[in-house]
């Protein structure tokens, strides 16, 4: 790979340990993809919460934030994806105190290095979404594909470490979606069933992004009669990512490099057709009428200011069962908007919970399950359905104002 002579510099060490690692790190992953260089990024968004991270993710950290600060400051602005701890509500949920701990640990080797605590995987909603063409180095699935297909901005999937290579040196491997070849539309899908609601669009890309099967596949979009909101393309993405691995996906006429077939190159592609029955035949695995619900979550992406008062205004009045949990998840800013707007209070008073920073499934939530004997989950977000299968649950999946009728009755409707 071609270095810069800053680069070069790092990788020699003479601009500290940290650097050094952080660009051998990125060698080794340009190398893997054929880089012929760096590029330099803007941003940097880094999926760390200690669940994954562990005790040797947390000691590299600590071992960096015992630099000198000149040493080991990140380069640019550097943010986080969803926290694994709430440490504020942690003990009811079952979580110990050493979860607690490690996440305390790794907040002051963050805040040592100058990382932004942002705890957040809807930061295209509330800090600073990048702009068409921006290079960044983004961690989170949901993020890396909102900000690709919506924002027009460029990214690949950044694990953490390789997020957080990029925030020490400002800069990440030119390969993959920074190259304009690899954001061509590779397959194309006429939508023939209309969606409606958030948990219909997060089935639709679900359905394409199980289609398009593999992280280099850009589904190119049409026949939608109806310009998506941010919440609603955010649960799509989500749940293509989540079924597919899939980090780019345009929309005729809607989002930004496409304002027709021909400008991503899907005028030339065969055309699959996405109906009722292929909508149909993914929810079926979630069905659950009539039985028991043990917690209703609502989370993967986090809820944006407008969810959290749709949800509230469901909530408002009632009270859920005995034996139902609620459990909602939003970042730290939206968190205090709705404090402010009695948004919280409202949720509560029904009996459900607010969480802020943190994202169930990122959150130790196969333990949580087991601590409150929690089996049956119901949720209006199909990445969650699809992901916590593997973390013991048995998911179902509804809209959000059947996830809240069914908290008050504690079955599902």
């Amino acid at each position: 790979m071609r270095l810069t002579s800053e680069e070069k510099a790092m990788r020699a060490g003479e601009l500290g340990p940290a650097r050094k690692w952080a660009i051998e790190h990125q060698l080794q992953v340009g190398r893997m993809f054929d880089a012929e260089d760096m590029v330099a990024v803007s941003q940097s968004h880094m999926m760390a919460d200690p669940e994954s991270l562990g005790e040797a993710g947390v000691a590299l950290f600590e071992r960096f934030a015992d630099l000198p600060e000149a040493e080991r400051r990140v380069a640019i602005p550097m943010i986080t994806d969803p926290r694994g701890v709430d440490l504020t509500y942690y003990d009811p949920l079952g979580q110990t105190e050493e979860m607690a701990n490690l996440e305390r640990r790794f907040i002051a080797a963050c805040n040592a290095l100058g990382v932004l605590l942002t705890d957040t995987c809807i930061n295209y909603q509330t800090i600073m979404p990048p702009v068409l063409g921006e290079h960044v180095a983004y961690g989170d699935t949901g993020v890396v594909i909102y900000c690709n297909s919506v924002c027009g901005a460029r990214s690949n999937f950044e694990g953490g470490p390789s997020a957080l290579a990029a925030g020490l040196t400002g800069v990440t491997p030119r390969y993959g979606l920074h190259l304009d070849r690899n954001r061509r539309a590779t397959q194309r899908y006429i939508v023939r069933q209309q969606p409606k609601g958030l948990t219909d669009w997060g089935v639709l890309g679900a359905v394409i992004g199980r289609s398009a099967g593999s992280y280099w596949e850009v589904p190119v979009i049409e026949g939608l009669e109806c310009v998506p909101t941010s919440d609603e393309i955010k649960h799509m993405g989500a749940a293509m990512a989540s079924y597919g691995s899939t980090p780019l996906f345009h929309i005729v006429g809607i989002t930004p490099e496409c304002h027709t077939l021909a400008d991503v190159g899907g005028d030339s592609l065969p055309c699959a057709e996405v109906t009722k029955s292929d909508t149909d035949a993914l929810r079926q695995p979630f069905g659950a009428k009539g039985e028991k619900v043990d917690v209703v979550v609502f989370a993967a992406p986090q809820l944006s200011l407008v969810e959290m008062q749709q949800v509230a205004d469901l909530c408002k009045g009632k009270s859920s069962h005995a034996a139902t949990a609620l459990l909602v998840c939003t970042s730290p800013s939206v968190y205090a908007d709705a404090q402010r707007m009695g948004l919280n209070e409202t949720i509560e008073s029904f009996g459900g919970k607010v969480l802020q920073g943190t994202c169930f499934y990122q959150q130790y939530s196969r333990e949580i399950g087991e601590a409150n004997g929690w089996k049956r989950l119901l949720s209006n977000s199909t990445k969650i359905v699809n992901i916590l299968g593997g973390y013991g649950y048995a998911p179902a999946l509804a809209s959000m104002e059947e996830c809240i009728a069914s908290a008050v009755k504690g079955e599902v409707v």
